[in-house]
């Protein structure tokens, strides 16, 4: 059983060692590609995407044209405009990599690949030493039940070893998807970007119907740990009503919320962004302010959370 799990493959696009920031301990962070939400905000741009995907980083590019020779899809051409600069019709790459080896100035990389869990289990059962009593896997994204077969794989294997085990989902899968990985899963970290679902659509592409009713079937149907995570994304869900809403839905469904964690806009994903070379201006926000934060926070811990 063992060696039919470790054969099972997915895509992923990173894998991050001492981690401290997505479950408690230590942990090692496998991030599969692949999301079903298009959140205007995304710190991941490059992770919504299953298949893998180019990355193209202007700024280091010299504009030796190798990669044009090197493309076999005809696929790469010099910018019209900025004829020292190369552009990718991505229509027509396919990701093979091919002008990645050849590139100089290392201005071109692949984002993903095919792993096998047995594989991935590897590289994180070689952490064991750090994890401690409550270190271990966090399984994210993109969005872990992307690759549920993957996924579950790995968590079985990681569990089965005695290490344990976190999922981060947005929640919009199946249930008949998500319950199978939950099985063999700790602790969920589970994302809640608005409680009202059509401005959930708006920035997502997605109501939260399934979302909401997923996270109460995992309060009630499994033995998981819930850490419930919010990004506060100004101007889209930062005010206090939002903060109020998503107290009152914990507290009447009666979800087993361990913790609540609001976490700060950043603008990293911009910059990736930029390497998939979209067309048309991407999202812009702000950090939010410690006061602001430290605002909200107390407006979830007066329904009797712990909050960070």
């Amino acid at each position: 059983m063992s060696e039919n799990l470790r054969n099972v493959t997915g895509t992923v696009f990173n894998i991050q060692h001492y981690c401290i920031h997505d479950g408690p301990g230590i942990r090692t962070n496998v991030f599969v590609k692949g999301c079903p939400l298009r959140c205007a905000w995304c710190a991941n741009p490059e992770s919504q995407s299953g298949a893998p995907q180019l990355m193209y980083l202007a700024d280091r590019c010299t504009g030796c044209g190798a990669c044009i020779a090197a493309c076999p899809k005809k696929a790469v051409f010099r910018r019209p405009d900025r004829l020292e600069l190369v552009q990718t019709n991505r229509a027509l790459c396919t990701a093979c990599g091919a002008c990645v080896k050849g590139c100089p100035a290392e201005a071109r990389s692949v984002s993903g690949k095919e792993m096998t869990a047995g594989d991935a289990f590897d590289e994180v059962a070689g952490d064991r030493l750090f994890y401690g009593s409550d270190g271990g896997l966090t399984v994210t994204g993109g969005e872990a039940l992307a690759h549920p077969k993957f996924t579950g794989a790995l968590v079985r294997l990681c569990q089965e070893a005695g290490i344990g085990t976190a999922v981060e989902t947005c929640g919009a899968v199946a249930w008949e998807v998500m319950a199978p990985v939950l099985e063999y899963t700790d602790i969920v970290l589970y994302d809640i970007k608005q409680m009202d679902s059509a401005r959930h659509k708006q920035y997502t592409g997605q109501g939260n119907e399934q979302i909401l009713s997923n996270l109460e079937r995992i309060s009630s149907q499994t033995g998981c740990s819930i850490i419930v995570r919010c990004p506060v994304i100004p101007p889209c869900n930062d005010g206090p009503e939002e903060m109020h809403a998503l107290g009152r839905f914990l507290t009447e469904k009666k979800i087993r919320c361990g913790e609540i964690d609001l976490l700060p806009y950043h603008n990293l994903g911009e910059g990736k962004r930029v390497q998939l070379e979209p067309d048309g201006e991407g999202f812009h926000s702000t950090t939010p302010p410690d006061w602001e934060m430290e605002a909200l926070r107390d407006i979830l811990r007066g329904y009797g959370f712990l909050v960070k």
